[in-house]
């Protein structure tokens, strides 16, 4: 009876082997397996050695056998909580984690406010409007390495320095100054140079979700006696709270981790050390690679928790309404 019990079942096996169902699952897992594996390599096999890298210490000294580094426990993050660089000292120095989250939030806000202005105005019919959205569009699409160093050409601390000559010039300075090696300055620049360089993104979100809004809505509005501002804060506004919520969220992600842009700038330095720009300096000019993986911890566990409760409370407000 065994041997007749175990033959039904080979065969419904084989069935369902060759069954429509087992060949497209078959399928289905052999087509997503190659992206699975450069997921798995390039984003949560390098994630997860992260987390286990910030409880050793590795240096360059033991680079070579970093499986084998001695376990610190929480030292490496009670190391850049007491660091100079990352904790506030004052008001004349934010730390780089109070400046990280100052620079996100301004420059995510100020993307967010320029991109919608943009969309605003491109959303009207006039002669070059094609021309003037490709124009538009230029920082967006530009090397990140071009208009940096343009930037810096600009605000070449020397007179030949474009702002400064120009203010020279009017009269406005005696002086040529050195605008990224001021503080305070040096942050509200980086900050401005984001927004400029990032709001295409949002222009372009927003204009999508303008172009889609029934244009009744603004006839009713009008025969309702609204002008142009209540038209904007009573049918535009609303219409475009989800696309801005999703917009805030996802440059804020990017800017939070954003590297290039302040190391580009100013390395940095003067008031403009950010967390990612602090990791970098951790692992790769004081070759402290346990140190900058628990500053890289640090940065996802802000991010984190911001995301958490965006989501949870700001855009859960967003649905009720």
């Amino acid at each position: 009876m065994t041997a007749l019990s175990e033959k039904p079942t080979a065969v419904s096996r084989r069935r369902r082997w060759k069954s429509k169902d087992a060949q497209e699952a078959r399928m289905a897992w052999a087509l997503i397996s190659p992206t699975a594996l450069i997921v798995f390599g390039l984003v949560l096999f390098p994630a997860f050695f992260s987390i286990w890298i910030s409880f050793r210490d590795v240096t360059l000294g033991n680079l070579n056998d970093v499986f084998n580094a001695p376990f610190v426990g929480w030292d490496n993050y009670r190391a850049v909580f007491n660091d100079f660089a990352f904790k506030w000292q004052g008001w004349g120095s934010w730390g780089a984690a109070v400046t990280s989250v100052v620079y996100t939030f301004t420059a995510t806000i100020l993307t967010l406010v320029t991109g919608l202005i943009a969309s605003l105005v491109l959303n009207r019919p006039f002669r070059g409007r094609g021309m003037a959205r490709a124009i538009f569009l230029f920082p967006y699409v530009a090397p990140i390495v071009s208009v940096a160093f343009v930037w810096r050409w600009l605000l070449d601390p020397r007179p030949s320095g474009v702002l400064n000559d120009v203010l020279m010039g009017m009269g406005i300075i005696d002086l040529p100054q050195a605008f990224l090696s001021t503080r305070g300055v040096a942050l509200v620049l980086v900050i401005i140079f984001e927004a400029w360089r990032y709001f295409p993104f949002a222009m372009l979100m927003i204009l999508a979700r303008l172009q889609a809004i029934d244009k009744t809505m603004y006839e009713a509005a009008k025969v309702d006696g609204a002008n142009t501002l209540q038209q904007f804060w009573n049918v535009t506004l609303p219409e475009l709270r989800y696309v801005l919520g999703a917009i805030f969220l996802l440059r804020l992600m990017w800017t939070f981790n954003k590297f290039d842009d302040i190391f580009l700038l100013t390395g940095g330095g003067f008031g403009t050390n950010v967390l990612p720009v602090l990791t970098y300096q951790f692992s790769f000019k004081q070759f402290n690679f346990g140190r900058g993986a628990a500053t890289a911890m640090i940065l996802l566990a802000i991010l984190l928790a911001f995301m958490v409760f965006y989501v949870g409370v700001v855009m859960r407000n967003i649905d009720e309404e």
